[in-house]
């Protein structure tokens, strides 16, 4: 078995969807989280000034979407067949598109331009989430194939950060994925993690 250690923040959002699959597959792993006072003397140290950085056997990788593939294949989430691989990977991409959208106007620090991007989010978030709610009602409580897979950990994973940039409960309106929430939450693997996960320390 590879030794595995995960370095990022000391939050949840990117490296969640990955602690998931870890934890789902009961594969160990080191989650390194650091100080941010301590990012400047370590980005220069990642393959690309990123995190989160997986270091397999010490080699270092980074990319949140290409960790949590890989992670997927290992344990069964990444698809029955090349189709419902490649609508994963689609779905994959919209759920990040989400994040975009919110994360422009979060941390805009023009207040004039964050405003207008804050205006443009409100309208084209809930126009993705209306989509995937219905793609999870269509798949039978999944994003796809009517069966867990990784993309359902990428949202899930995903949401206390979404929900920690706008201020609300991004999923309360939509029933499908707010289900899909609960399932997720609610595999015993999971579940445990979720009650002993240190909590995110996000910039004041």
């Amino acid at each position: 078995m590879p030794s595995y250690k995960l370095i990022y923040f000391p939050v949840s959002a990117l490296a969640e969807p990955i602690r998931f699959l870890f934890h789902y597959a009961g594969i160990e792993f080191e989650d390194e989280r650091f100080d941010r006072k301590d990012w400047p003397k370590l980005k220069p140290s990642t393959p690309f000034g990123k995190v989160p950085v997986l270091e397999v056997d010490g080699k270092q990788i980074d990319q949140s979407v290409a960790i949590s593939r890989y992670l997927a294949k290992q344990c069964g989430l990444a698809g029955k067949n090349d189709w419902e691989s490649l609508e994963i990977d689609a779905t994959v991409d919209t759920i990040h598109d989400v994040r975009a959208n919110i994360a422009a106007f979060f941390y805009e620090s023009n207040e004039t331009v964050k405003d207008a991007k804050r205006k443009a989010a409100m309208e084209t978030v809930p126009f993705y989430l209306e989509r995937l709610d219905a793609q999870v009602k269509k798949n039978g409580g999944y994003f796809v194939g009517g069966s867990l897979t990784w993309a359902d950990f990428v949202f899930v994973g995903l949401l206390e950060y979404l929900n920690h940039m706008m201020k609300e409960d991004i999923v309360e309106k939509y029933k499908n994925l707010k289900q899909l929430q609960k399932t997720v939450e609610e595999l015993p693997a999971i579940k445990k993690w979720l009650e002993k996960r240190p909590p995110s320390v996000y910039p004041k």
